[in-house]
């Protein structure tokens, strides 16, 4: 399956959003890093407040229960955004593993605010505050954070500011616009359909700076490096466009198998009639034939370049 070029390109002059579907779980005290270091994809012990992280939650199993960012306020509390449908589930969770130690996970959500900021024009108005690298952290004022996320071209950043402060002084973005620069980036957010399909590395989180192979022990960690070292990952996830309208958690299926699917939707944005969407495939999928939103029979999938390498399909 060869790549193409998109017929029409889609700009978007940047501007800012505020995400009312993310949320927010604060863990405080003083053993909070070292708690969430032994439950996350990541190392928070020796992650510093300049330092961002993308962080995925696991079963046992190794699959992925929700993906946050974190952020380290202080020495005794990180700010953990994420998909608000899947706090209360996470936030439960984790809670029953904190027994003794001294960490107090609550929802934050309601005190603060998370707003996505893309373009040139939110670069600009950030200034000096505008992270340059990736994951990059930088303080606004005295209660409020700015964390730079993956791009495809247009820079993007996530705001985390109190919910009652002023909103950015920038062109409002269009929940379209911010989807569709999502999907570009390459990064699939958990959302509730997709919840416990996939290790990490079927949405590329290593490639993408998500997972740390030297830290401790955490839930999966072993089917996790396990996949890493012995090569058994099968499965990634790649860039797709196509006429028709997919959904998130739709399965895919190949030209040459009605019966068996050969992939999951798992980030989808939409635009004038065309759906831009990040898919969990077999890469012996892509090696020959056709993939189809689903069914053999369904809406043909053309493959895109992804802003990191992920490997070459055939």
């Amino acid at each position: 399956m060869s790549e193409i070029s998109p017929t029409q390109e889609f700009r978007v002059t940047g501007g800012a959003l505020r995400l009312n579907d993310w949320g927010v779980m604060r863990a405080q005290g003083e053993e909070a890093a070292k708690f969430l270091h032994g439950q996350l994809t990541q190392d928070t012990v020796l992650q510093t407040p300049e330092q961002g992280r993308l962080a995925g939650y696991c079963s046992p199993k190794g699959r992925l229960l929700a993906l946050m960012l974190a952020i380290k306020t202080g020495p005794e509390q990180l700010l953990l955004p994420l998909p608000a449908e899947l706090l209360p589930a996470t936030l439960k969770r984790l809670s029953m593993f904190v027994l003794r130690a001294k960490c107090k996970l609550s929802d934050a959500s309601g005190e603060l605010a998370v707003w996505g900021l893309a373009g040139t024009v939110a670069q600009t108005w950030l200034g000096a505050e505008a992270p340059a690298a990736i994951w990059g952290v930088s303080r606004r004022g005295e209660a409020a954070w700015v964390l730079r996320l993956p791009d495809a071209g247009t820079p993007r950043y996530v705001l985390i500011q109190d919910s009652e402060a002023e909103a950015p002084a920038l062109p409002a973005l269009s929940a379209d616009d911010w989807a569709w620069l999502e999907v570009e980036a390459g990064l699939a957010w958990v959302r509730q359909p997709t919840v416990e399909q996939f290790v990490p590395q079927m949405l590329n989180l290593e490639l993408l700076g998500g997972v740390n192979f030297q830290k401790g022990c955490y839930p999966g960690q072993e089917v996790v490096a396990r996949s890493q070292y012995r090569g058994t990952v099968k499965r990634r996830t790649y860039l797709f466009e196509t006429a028709g309208e997919a959904s998130l958690g739709q399965e895919i299926f190949h030209s040459g198998d009605a019966e068996q699917p050969a992939g999951l939707v798992a980030a989808v944005a939409r635009r004038e009639g065309r759906s831009l969407l990040l898919a969990e495939v077999k890469l012996a999928a892509l090696e020959a034939g056709s993939l189809h939103l689903g069914s053999a029979g369904g809406a043909a999938l053309s493959l895109r370049p992804l802003p990191y390498a992920v490997g070459e399909p055939q």
